[in-house]
């Protein structure tokens, strides 16, 4: 199958220096810095030759090196299509302009917090005290909702900031922090060696998942042309593998006011970043 026939080498030539002149020949499609950029390009790098053959528009793959880097690229339009976050899509939906077009199928996410398998943790009060590792300030469900559960409740933690959800698993799992904020998708899609140390002791309530959002400048036909490519491996027995790969079981259409319940937090954290 053609799609699974990647030059890992020149995706990652441009997902971390950035479109580059890339951008003149194809659309960039740009992924949350969830994992280590090697494996996310090995993962969803055959997403977008799938997309691409189906939709008959050159799509590639792209990221950055951490979460504030691909927060600041996305404030700058960098990407003609991103994979981000609940919270940043309420914030760079105003400022470019991103607009949702596709969302995880059947999927609310949730921040959890990991702890090493044998901590003597069992309760979040349990941790009062202790330094807790996370991606970034701004991930939603494994930084925003797990802090704020703390703050709200009274308990005292020390964040870490440790750039991704494999750093955090990674490190709990070692025994360099107490306890960790991620998600179960990520959770799942880590190292076997790695998520076989830890157990989830906690996790937040559910809201909207991350959106597949345009850059205003992608014309009406071409989000068209993208969605379509993107439902179809819904029903496509070939792309389940691919599916598989990133844990999801298919796509749904989006519409802006999906994500309602994410600004009806009034997170503000990134505000400054679109006031600019």
């Amino acid at each position: 199958m053609f799609f699974k026939i990647i030059n890992i080498s020149a995706l990652l030539a441009i997902l971390i220096v950035g479109v580059g002149d890339a951008a003149h020949s194809a659309m960039t499609f740009g992924v949350v810095p969830q994992q280590s950029a090697k494996k996310l390009a090995r993962k969803w790098g055959p997403i977008c030759a799938y997309w691409s053959q189906k939709s008959g528009l050159d799509i590639r793959f792209a990221t950055a090196p951490d979460i504030p880097e691909f927060e600041r690229r996305l404030a700058n339009g960098v990407y003609d299509v991103a994979y981000m976050n609940p919270y940043h899509y309420t914030v760079f939906c105003r400022q470019p302009g991103y607009l949702a077009v596709a969302k995880q199928k059947d999927k609310r996410i949730s921040g959890i917090i990991v702890v090493h398998k044998d901590a003597p943790y069992q309760h979040l009060d349990d941790l009062a005290g202790k330094t807790i590792a996370f991606p970034s300030p701004a991930a939603f469900a494994a930084s925003i909702l797990t802090r704020t559960f703390f703050k709200n409740a009274g308990i005292p933690i020390t964040p870490k900031y440790v750039k991704s959800h494999d750093s955090v698993y990674r490190t709990v799992a070692m025994g360099f922090y107490a306890a960790g904020g991620g998600v179960v998708r990520t959770l799942q899609n880590t190292e076997v060696a790695v998520s076989h140390e830890l157990r989830i002791l906690w996790k937040t309530q559910s809201f909207t998942p991350h959106a597949f959002a345009v850059h205003p400048r992608v014309s009406q036909a071409d989000r068209h042309r993208i969605l379509s490519a993107m439902l179809m491996m819904n029903d496509d027995v070939d792309a389940q593998s691919l599916l598989t790969s990133i844990s999801f079981n298919g796509f749904a259409t989006a519409n802006d006011k999906d994500w309602d319940d994410i600004r009806a937090l009034s997170i503000e954290l990134l505000d400054a970043l679109i006031e600019q």
